[in-house]
């Protein structure tokens, strides 16, 4: 009975991931469908509902080709500066941000990466209300889309999973699109176009340099610093995007 219980229990657990992992998000109808509605926003309607607090959704959605390049290149210095190197993860930024000191080629039959990978994760639990783990933009819109603000162990593997179908189905082109029309951008406000008119009372195909660094600089914390709230908490770090960006 033992010997058979043996056998089963792997057999079980590796079908009951087996059948959760299909069971996340195919994002592949994404490449035509334009989402007027996320999992963000409607945790954010929720949140306000418990509070008593108004919320108001403001969300237009507009093609990549009325988004300044600007914004994008601001937003992609900002958040995501290997964006079109990556496959949906960027690698490397978590090796740096968990500690990894073991080689790029892991192997699970090399004590050297085991001992690396123990002392990273041990570096990760003792601090892990700190780490932010660096998601890329793959990563915050497969989040902004379907999962809300969890920043559970768990989460993040399902993060990690989405976000390497969205690149598989998706150019990166269409990712970027469907980010910049879907991030939030302050209290009610998601997408490029209705943070813009917000803001600045322009188009987002009319932002001007300044401005575009300005939104960018706001994605990290867009309720507690924006353009309209605490606008100083956010200027230094506009300033470093207009250097990333260069003339």
């Amino acid at each position: 009975m033992v010997r058979r219980l043996f056998f089963v229990l792997p057999l079980a657990l590796f079908g009951a991931a087996w059948f959760y992992w299909l069971l996340l998000p195919w994002p592949a109808l994404l490449l035509w469908i334009e989402p007027d509605r996320t999992s963000f926003m409607h945790m954010r309607a929720s949140e306000a509902r418990g509070t008593d607090e108004p919320f108001e959704l403001q969300h237009r959605w507009v093609p990549l080709d009325s988004i300044s390049p600007r914004l994008r290149r601001a937003v992609i210095a900002a958040e995501d500066q290997r964006f079109a190197e990556h496959h949906g993860i960027d690698w490397n930024a978590l090796r740096e941000e968990f500690r990894y000191r073991g080689d790029d080629d892991f192997s699970l039959f090399d004590r050297d990466d085991l001992r690396a990978l123990r002392r990273s994760l041990t570096f990760y639990f003792r601090n892990r209300e700190r780490i932010k783990g660096r998601s890329t933009i793959t990563q915050q819109l497969a989040k902004n889309l379907y999962f809300g603000s969890d920043r559970s162990v768990l989460r993040k593997l399902e993060e990690f999973v989405v976000a390497r179908r969205l690149e598989l189905f998706l150019g990166k082109d269409r990712i970027l699109e469907l980010y910049l029309n879907l991030a939030e951008w302050g209290p009610g406000v998601f997408g490029a176009e209705a943070a813009a008119r917000h803001y600045f009372r322009r188009s987002a195909a009319g932002l001007t340099r300044d401005q575009a660094a300005a939104l960018a600089a706001t994605l990290p914390h867009p309720l507690t610093s924006n353009p309209k709230y605490r606008p100083g908490r956010m200027n230094w770090r506009k300033t470093l995007i207009l250097r990333r960006m260069g003339g």
